[in-house]
């Protein structure tokens, strides 16, 4: 996967993030920056998840992406 794509996308992508994980503050969209690491994160942080299943779910939102 090429995650520089949501990386320079962003601000365009935020709300799209948001609709998906909604636990997720501005605060944290600003922090996070659209770098996967960051993004991980928050949402084990936020949700409370395994590292594995947040990964899955990264990746699936990301596959579901009309690019």
């Amino acid at each position: 996967m090429d995650w520089n794509r949501v990386e320079g996308n962003w601000k365009q992508l935020k709300g799209k993030v948001k609709e998906q994980w909604g636990k997720l503050t501005d605060d944290d969209l600003d922090v996070i920056a659209g770098r996967r690491e960051q993004l991980e994160g928050k949402l084990q942080e936020r949700y409370g998840l395994a590292k594995d299943k947040v990964r899955a779910d990264v990746d699936s939102w990301y596959t579901r992406q009309n690019w």
